[in-house]
């Protein structure tokens, strides 16, 4: 998903080194924010549409285990009456529902690693941009005090009382002073679904369960 992987780059953003590369830093900084907060926004969204989604085919998923119950009595009415034809009928229609409902399970299992991978990258963004505003505020005095160092060194330096390699190291010094930002890693997780076994025949699966149907009812 394009969205996860622009969450993914914005997480493993090291704000010290953009900071050291970044002609204006400041200016940087303020992008990488507004960034931040336009991507937590989407994935918000995202979040509230996967979850929607899911509980759809939850929804899905209980009707049709819901239906094929209901052909599966009317199937043992039809036995109850010798109308095989009819049960046999019912029975086909009552594996058609089950067949639905296990592709709906299969949906809704794959929806739900699919919500809990942008809960995960929400969750890992929020942080980030809390460490980006508190690490940012700090990051740009330290530039801001940088610069006011330089301009007062380079006042001096046209009074003479430094040189110029002398305000380039106490310039150097106060940058490689900023904290070390911990990097974020996203792991979205995913999970692979195993194949399932092919089924029975279908006309031979449907005898099967009318023979079944018959025995149960003929004992009761």
């Amino acid at each position: 998903m394009a969205l996860l992987e622009r969450v993914r780059t914005l997480i493993r953003a090291n704000l010290n080194d953009l900071i050291d590369k970044a002609e204006d830093p400041e200016k940087m900084l303020k992008q990488l924010i507004l960034d931040m907060e336009n991507q937590l926004l989407q994935v918000k969204t995202q979040v509230a549409v996967s979850i929607a989604d899911q509980h759809m085919l939850e929804k899905k998923h209980q009707e049709n285990a819901e239906k094929a119950v209901e052909w599966m009595h009317k199937a043992e009415l039809a036995v109850d009456k010798k109308q095989d034809d009819l049960a046999r009928a019912a029975l086909e229609r009552h594996q058609g529902y089950v067949q639905l409902a296990e592709n709906f399970q299969e949906q809704v299992a794959d929806q739900k690693v699919q919500v809990e991978n942008l809960k995960s990258a929400l969750g890992k963004l929020e942080q980030k941009l809390t460490e980006a505003r508190a690490k940012g505020d700090l990051l740009i005095a330290q530039h801001r005090r940088s610069r006011a160092s330089l301009r007062a060194s380079q006042a001096r330096m046209s009074m003479g009382n430094t040189s110029k390699t002398a305000a380039f190291d106490r310039l150097q010094h106060r940058v490689m002073q900023s904290e070390a930002v911990s990097e974020a890693h996203a792991e979205m997780a995913e999970d692979n679904l195993e194949e399932r076994l092919q089924g029975l025949d279908r006309e031979d699966r449907i005898n099967q369960l009318l023979a079944d149907l018959k025995s149960r009812r003929t004992a009761s």
